[in-house]
């Protein structure tokens, strides 16, 4: 089961990364094709790659996908299994709280907005803005 965590941390890095060029919008990246050529010239080769590959070129922006990340629970217990054995595992862990936190109603943030507010008069960003 220990392979299912490292595939979240794996799964993780590769959505954190699009992402990141997703964002670079001036330089209007086909990530279809960044994950095509990644395929055939770069360290980072993979299945999970194809796999993204054809999704983005089914649907680049992804509209009918919700930010909503199930486990099937081996990530848990090869977290469960690192705590136990005091063996170090923080990219597996954070995985599988990002997992977890994409579940989560946003409640937690909007608590840490209204704290930024109170004690440092950081605005706060309104739910229809």
């Amino acid at each position: 089961m220990v392979h299912n965590g490292i595939e979240y941390g794996m799964m993780q890095a590769f959505a954190e990364g699009l992402s990141i060029l997703r964002a670079k919008q001036e330089f209007g990246f086909d990530l279809s094709e960044v994950t095509r050529i990644w395929q055939d010239g770069s360290v980072v080769r993979s299945w999970l790659l194809d796999l993204i590959q054809g999704a983005l070129e089914r649907d680049e922006k992804l509209e009918d996908i919700a930010a909503y990340v199930p486990d099937s629970g081996e990530g848990r217990w090869t977290v469960f299994e690192s705590i136990h054995l005091n063996v170090s595992a923080p990219v597996i862990t954070a995985s599988l709280e990002r997992r977890i936190r994409s579940r989560e109603d946003g409640y937690t943030d909007k608590l840490l907005s209204v704290m930024r507010n109170a004690f440092g008069g950081h605005s706060i960003k309104k739910a229809e803005d």
